[in-house]
């Protein structure tokens, strides 16, 4: 079996944990959880006729006063990006995050989530379409609603499994 590790990235209350919650259990919570460091889970799936374990890293939320350390993304596959789509201030953000992450890790596959699609005061749509111009996949997910949650999971192992 390929194992694969994945790291949430973004800042504090994104969504980050509740998006590994919903993809590995199938469960939402409306209480808020602080990450602290890194809680790590796993899911184990088939991918295209290939068994595939994926170790899910689940990183603190980056603010003005904390950074996501190096040592914590060191051996990843690949990362998805989290921002509140209520919180613009969330993807700049996820913006300096990657290419952070970027200097570390190399060009390893990301995702951009723009998570909490379910509420109200979403981002600019101007904003997404010049990352899109610069190659970022950008996906619409909620981790209250399920929606796009399997898809973003599912295309970040795809691309990684392509690597």
């Amino acid at each position: 079996m390929i194992q694969k590790k994945i790291c949430m990235l973004g800042a504090f209350a994104v969504g980050k944990t509740s998006l590994v919650a919903r993809y590995v259990h199938s469960i939402f919570s409306e209480r808020y959880h602080t990450t602290v460091g890194v809680k790590i889970d796993k899911k184990e799936l088939i991918l295209d006729k290939q068994p595939l374990s994926l170790v899910l890293w689940d990183l603190y939320g980056e603010d003005g006063f904390s950074r996501v350390q190096p040592f914590y993304l060191r051996g990843s596959s690949g990362y998805l990006l989290v921002a509140d789509g209520t919180r613009p201030d969330t993807l700049d953000t996820a913006i300096a995050m990657q290419a952070r992450t970027q200097e570390v890790l190399g060009g390893v596959p990301f995702v951009l989530l723009i998570n909490k699609s379910d509420l109200e005061g979403q981002l600019e749509e101007g904003q997404l379409e010049a990352l899109r111009a610069r190659g970022w996949t950008i996906l619409q997910t909620s981790a209250k609603t399920g929606q796009g949650v399997e898809e973003a999971f599912g295309l970040l192992a795809k691309r990684m499994l392509a690597e």
